[in-house]
Order: structure tokens, then sequence, then C-alpha cells
């Protein structure tokens, strides 16, 4: 699990795990339906964070950020 985007990939087959009813050990817990919301909250903070590696990987920033429009 050395990259974001590897510890993404786990989170999101848990959460297959999860949704067809089966049980999934993932970093030593166990979790079922009730922790479906807890990996979903994972899959969405880890997407985040592969989205910044790949716009630094790609020469950009790892701040964010927009320009107003006062138009």
């Amino acid at each position: 699990m050395s990259t974001a985007s590897d510890r993404l990939q786990l989170y999101l087959n848990a959460e297959t795990a999860i949704l067809s009813g089966q049980e999934v050990k993932l970093n030593g817990r166990a979790l079922r339906r009730p922790d479906l919301q807890f990996v979903q909250s994972q899959i969405t903070a880890l997407q985040r964070d592969v989205n910044t590696e790949a716009r630094i990987n790609n020469g950009g920033s790892s701040v964010r950020y927009q320009t107003p429009d006062f138009s």
C-alpha cells in the first residue's frame, strides 16, 4: 500500500465485497455492512489524493485554486 491509488483499489474492493454481503478484513479491522459509510468516506478521500498525485506528476501544483471572476 505505497500509493494512494493502491489504497484506493483496496477500499474499492472492500466496498464491493461489503455490498455483496461479505465481511472484509482491511488493516486488521473487520468491515461489514455498518462500516460501509466509513469505507465510502475513505474512497472519497483517496480519490482526492490520487487526483492530487496525478496533477503533481503532470507538472502541476499540489494546491488547487481558481481565480475569481467578478464580471
